[in-house]
């Protein structure tokens, strides 16, 4: 096994790291996909329980846009630490404290603030591949992080739940995810490395100030990273709205509900989504360097997650309660959500010379976004227009973001300018073009937290 993980990039001295974000990101996914429902349980309207995951999202962007540099300028575990007491310092009164108090606002307060702990444990340790492997093997490393960070917060997170809940109960299961966080947390103490680098050594603190905001004024200055930015936040609208409205849709009347699944059902069909990215991650990565980077995010993946949104709604419509037919939405959802893995490479070679770690800080920004926008949009419209509005809604973004694909036109390595691959040479190699000098521009480390970025969820 150890072999086998070293022949996908893994250095020895990282390995019981990425187990340390699969245990973790466990913990963290474990309420993902019945919170919404247990929050209507308890008398809570749907608005209040999809603007609860909303603003987690909101601060979860916030943690995830400041991870890598602060990882940078005080090293990364120092900051994976800290992100992780934190979730479990909060977690602790959300459950003790928020819950059994029934004080919405406290229970919103307290949930938002937890949602910056995971992205400083997670991103921070980003940080940390692109100083220990090289940009040569860092490809492959990074699609087991990701497999990692899909098995914890997804498949862990959504079929552990599905079978402790109904012995236990919603609320006690809950508390279940704190083992998970507590072992993922003492394993980045005891064996995660500390930083070969630190880039805050030396800054003043205006000049690390600097850096950080540097991160969102890039999408002011630059169009085209601005555009890719749009693009990440509708990427995963579904990933972060779905488990907030589905729930209340196939396991409820709330709101004209069908009530036809029990919630571990619902529980089990969403975990696929993630099962298939553990496949899939790693497929596109390796399909968009061969075969064009834009395209296949506009097919695969903006025209195949508008046909998951609305597919849903209407399969439970047309075929009542057919988990097979449900299983077989869940594997389009995964397919399409991948299929975004050249979206932080494309940015840092917009970004230009010197600017990729800003770039890479704005996709990071957008990847939190996300989590804040799906919840949002279900929060805003499912009052007005109900669950197939939000659907159709959720579909219309895809459609947006398909429109805005056809704005970015990367000079991508191997390809010509029209996005056709230029033919090999008689020496077997292929010609250089224009995109090559852009891409040799692109700083050593730059490259590696670009490609541990680049096969995100």
């Amino acid at each position: 096994m150890i072999r086998l993980l070293e022949r996908l990039g893994v250095p020895r001295v990282l390995m019981l790291g990425f187990l340390a974000v699969a245990i973790f990101m466990t913990g963290d996914g474990f309420e993902l996909t019945f919170l919404s429902k247990f929050m209507v349980d308890q008398g809570f309207t749907s608005s209040q329980a999809s603007l609860l995951v909303t603003v987690y999202g909101l601060f979860a962007a916030a943690g995830g846009w400041s991870a890598g540099m602060l990882a940078e300028m005080f090293g990364a575990r120092r900051v994976m630490m800290f992100g992780a007491c934190w979730w479990i310092g909060i977690h602790l009164l959300f459950l003790g404290v928020a819950i059994p108090s029934r004080i919405y606002p406290l229970i919103l307060g307290l949930y938002a603030l937890r949602g910056i702990g995971y992205p400083l444990f997670i991103y921070s340790f980003v940080v940390l591949m692109a100083q220990h492997i090289s940009p040569s093997r860092l490809a492959s490393a990074t699609g087991f992080f990701w497999t990692c960070f899909s098995l914890g917060i997804g498949v862990f997170g959504a079929y552990l739940p599905s079978f402790i809940m109904p012995v236990f109960g919603e609320y006690r299961t809950f508390w279940f995810a704190l083992p998970f966080s507590i072992v993922g947390t003492i394993m980045c103490f005891l064996f995660v490395p500390k930083n070969k680098v630190v880039k805050g050594e030396g800054l003043s603190r205006k000049e690390r100030l600097k850096e950080l905001a540097e991160g969102a004024t890039i999408l002011v200055t630059n169009r085209k990273i601005l555009i890719c930015a749009i693009i990440r936040i509708i990427n995963n609208l579904l990933l972060y709205g779905f488990p907030v409205i589905m729930p209340l849709y196939l396991c409820t009347t709330h709101n004209g509900g069908i009530n036809i699944f029990k919630t571990e059902e619902w529980m089990r069909i969403w975990g696929f989504v993630f099962v298939v990215t553990l496949i899939f991650n790693t497929f596109w990565g390796w399909f968009m360097d061969r075969f064009g980077w834009v395209w296949p995010m506009r097919w695969f993946g903006c025209a195949v997650l508008a046909v998951g949104s609305v597919a849903f709604y209407y399969i439970p419509q047309w075929f009542g309660a057919n988990a097979l037919m449900m299983i077989v939405a869940s594997i389009i959802v995964g397919i399409g959500t991948c299929a975004f893995s050249s979206l932080p490479t494309i940015m840092t070679l917009y970004a230009g010379e010197g600017k990729q770690g800003a770039a890479l800080s704005a996709y990071n920004l957008a990847a939190g976004l996300t989590t804040f926008a799906g919840p949002g949009v279900a929060t805003i419209l499912l009052p007005v227009i109900g669950y197939g509005g939000v659907c159709w809604t959720y579909a219309a973004l895809y459609v947006l973001a398909f429109v805005l694909t056809l704005f970015i036109r990367p000079r991508q390595p191997g390809f010509d300018e029209h996005g056709h691959r230029i033919a090999k040479a008689k020496n077997g190699t292929a010609p250089q073009d224009d995109a090559v000098p852009a891409v040799n521009t692109v700083s050593e480390e730059s490259i590696g937290v670009g490609v541990a970025a680049a096969e995100a969820v």
